[in-house]
């Protein structure tokens, strides 16, 4: 018996990266997980090697920014499954640069996906929520939901030439802090993981083709500068970048039973950055 046994799960942006390697951590522990991704490949990819090593899995396929994602992503949980216990919204990338150099676009972009994005997918799942809890308490059952956001130590701390990623991620946490309020009568726990330097396609430096990444068409520049880089290595206390599978048991924590009383809350997986 593992401890996620018949707990479905929604993890956006789960084809790549941490995402990835949180899909096939819950799998792992028994739980049924919607997959998502903006492209059809790595999506089934990763539904794939769930259902090899004996899990469940689906995906569920597009941009979470579109308007009908969330009632959509929400939608293929219960179709195909029949519940939803955790909310994992992870997906998200960067577009850096100083304020002067910020376009409006540039700006709202980060708001779309890292703010936006998450608010729809929780109003999505809230009718079910509401209902379940009211179901549960009249049979005198307690059941503990899950549902955690992605922020960034971005958002908890600032980061120069990150202001639009840096106040997306911000915002996570206070929407974090009040649903966490809102939906404790429903014995739904919301709590908020911020990584530090987490090694990803995301934080590869600039020159690699790996940082260049499409999204409906549009290219984008991601990554980090190579001085950049080397600097944010020596600032971690355990001298190294985390990896994927190190950030992802940091969001398996907060969905796991031993955290069935923790909420409200934003745990750093930073290897040791306070500042």
């Amino acid at each position: 018996m593992g401890k996620l046994d018949k707990k479905v799960a929604l993890i956006s942006g789960s084809g790549r990266g941490i995402g990835r390697a949180l899909a096939l951590k819950l799998a792992s522990d028994g739980a049924k997980i919607v997959v998502n991704d903006l492209d059809d490949a790595p999506a089934a990819e990763v539904v794939a090697a769930i259902k090899a090593a004996g899990g469940d899995a689906v995906a569920c396929v597009g941009n979470v920014t579109a308007p009908d994602f969330g009632e959509r992503f929400v939608q293929t949980a219960l179709d195909t499954f029949g519940g939803l216990d955790i909310i994992v919204n992870n997906a998200g990338y960067t577009r850096d640069g100083v304020i002067q150099k910020q376009t409006d676009e540039q700006f709202q972009a980060m708001l779309d996906v890292h703010v936006v994005a998450p608010f729809r997918i929780l109003r999505a799942a809230s009718e079910y929520l509401r209902v379940q809890a009211k179901v549960e308490a009249a049979e005198g059952r307690e059941v503990i939901r899950k549902v955690v956001n992605i922020s960034s130590m971005a958002g908890t701390h600032g980061n120069a030439g990150q202001i639009n990623y840096s106040s997306a991620k911000a915002a996570l946490v206070g929407m974090t802090k009040t649903m966490s309020k809102e939906w404790g009568r429903y014995k739904v726990c919301v709590n908020c993981v911020a990584f530090g330097f987490i090694e990803t396609r995301l934080t590869k430096a600039m020159d690699n083709p790996e940082t260049k990444i499409e999204i409906e068409g549009k290219a984008i520049q991601a990554g980090v500068p190579g001085a950049v880089l080397e600097n944010l290595k020596h600032m971690v206390p355990l001298g190294r970048a985390g990896h994927a599978e190190e950030a992802a048991g940091g969001v398996y924590l907060m969905c796991i039973p031993e955290s069935d009383y923790i909420s409200g809350q934003v745990l750093i997986v930073g290897g040791g950055i306070s500042i």
